[in-house]
């Protein structure tokens, strides 16, 4: 049962049409205090891609290690680095959408571009292995109007597509953490944060 405290600390409503500015208030102090935990959630939740090979030849954390890895060293902002590191999280969760789950959780935080990445890495990708699935390979090809074609092109051919290495030396997670908490620190739009936070 809850304490006194704890019920006092809540809104009042039993339906939204009868919330208050102070319930709202209250609602928005613990948002924050729970979003600003985001970092570590994601963290635990990419420790889940630990030892979950799926028939690859290194396990999906790896791969997920090894994409960023390479796009650190090749000099890309952090952002995108990021993007690189969770374009894969989904992966145990959206196991027929994967790009669309990663994405999700990155659009507060990337620009439009690697948000594009993200979502559509998975049809891109496909150019490397579809045709041998009786798939068609030129599937990413529907996007060759985009503005981003190119970009996730190039993301899939120079990081994505090559991080399967057992002998390549990744960076360590723990590596990334800063990265990822001064990206998840704030969205880039104020879409989505109210305006006193």
């Amino acid at each position: 049962m809850a304490s006194r405290a704890e019920v006092n600390n809540r809104a009042k409503f039993r339906e939204m049409k009868e919330g208050t500015a102070e319930d709202w208030a209250t609602i928005s102090k613990h948002y924050m205090e729970f979003a600003s935990d985001l970092p570590d959630r994601v963290l635990t939740h990419l420790k889940l891609l630990d030892g979950d090979f799926g028939g690859f030849p290194v396990c999906r954390l790896e791969h997920s290690l090894q994409t960023a890895t390479r796009a650190h060293r090749d000099g890309r902002g952090e952002r995108y680095v990021v993007m690189a590191l969770l374009h894969d999280i989904g992966d145990t969760l959206g196991t027929y959408n994967h790009p669309e789950v990663a994405a999700a959780i990155l659009k507060p935080f990337v620009t439009e571009e690697e948000h594009w990445i993200c979502e559509h890495h998975g049809a891109f990708q496909g150019y490397y292995f579809f045709h041998f699935l009786g798939m068609d390979r030129d599937t990413r090809d529907q996007f060759a109007d985009s503005p981003h074609f190119e970009a996730c092109r190039e993301f899939c051919e120079k990081y994505d597509q090559a991080a399967f290495d057992p002998n390549y030396e990744s960076e360590s997670l723990e590596f990334f953490e800063p990265m990822l908490r001064r990206v998840m620190a704030k969205p880039l739009s104020s879409m989505y944060v109210a305006e006193d936070a």
